[in-house]
Formats: structure tokens, sequence, C-alpha cells
């Protein structure tokens, strides 16, 4: 459990911008804030990662985000989802794992960056750069396909 901070301006945009809640004068901002955390929660579904009682609360620019996880991977797999949605500036993770297990490091991809240069720099080889491709599916679905802010998971390497 605990606080990530993220790029709020960068990300995936699955909330329709702000010209959406121009759109929408009436509704109070706790409306706006429960869907969005809705559309959140059936970004997740349809992702397909399996967790159990998920719940997300967005207060400002913050997620906070509950639930049950049957692993470590799909944990940071969901706080990855939620916090590279744009708007999305911080998530406190809440959520539960049976059996903890070390977390992957997390790294902000920055202008010029490719999988293999991550890769060489945490790995000390390019050519493993399908581990850090397969570790962040199914967000990413082109190993060629990250931007500046973007947050990936790097696996540690299997011994």
């Amino acid at each position: 459990m605990g606080i990530f901070s993220f790029i709020k301006d960068a990300g995936e945009k699955i909330f329709g911008g702000h010209e959406a809640e121009a759109a929408a004068p009436q509704k109070t901002i706790e409306e706006i804030n429960f869907e969005k955390a809705q559309k959140l929660k059936e970004r997740i579904l349809e992702m397909g990662l399996p967790v159990e009682k998920l719940n997300i609360v967005i207060v400002d620019d913050k997620a906070l985000v509950f639930g049950e996880c049957p692993n470590q991977e799909v944990k940071e797999k969901v706080i990855l989802t939620v916090g590279n949605t744009e708007g999305i500036a911080e998530v406190d993770d809440r959520l539960e794992v049976p059996e903890p297990a070390p977390q992957a490091q997390f790294y902000t991809v920055q202008k010029g960056d490719y999988l293999s240069k991550i890769a060489k720099e945490f790995y000390g080889d390019p050519n493993k750069y399908m581990i850090i491709f397969e570790a962040n599916k199914p967000m990413l679905k082109d190993p060629d396909l990250i931007y500046p802010g973007q947050v990936l998971r790097i696996p540690p390497l299997e011994e």
C-alpha cells in the first residue's frame, strides 16, 4: 500500500477531457468524480484484470483504489492503469494481495526513451525489452508505442 505519483496531463483520455465536463454544467463535482471512477473500473475490467471488490474513489486529481488482487503483478497493473489516465496525478493504493511479493520498480518514460533503451538501463541488455513489454500488457499493445510521462512496470529479472 502506498501513494504513487503520476503526470496528471499525460495518459489515456478515458474521461473525455475538459470539454465533457463543460458540456454537463448541471452535474456536481461529486457526480463527475463518481462517473470518472466508474469509467476507470470499466477500463480495468475491459483489460481483464481480475480484482475482487474493486472500488475507486476520485477526489480532485487523486484516485483511491480498493479491492483484492490475486497477486502483486495484477495489483501493480491496476495502479498503472488508473495512474496512466489523463487527469489522475496520484493513486492511493489500498489494494490487498493474499501473498505480498516484492514490488516491481516503476519508471516514468522520458522524451527519447524506447523499451530497449530502458531495458539496457535496468537489465544491462537492450534485448530484454520484451520483459518490460510483457510486464506492461495489456496497457501496452505495441513495444514501439510508449510516450513521455507514461509510467511502466520494470519487474526484477528471474534468477
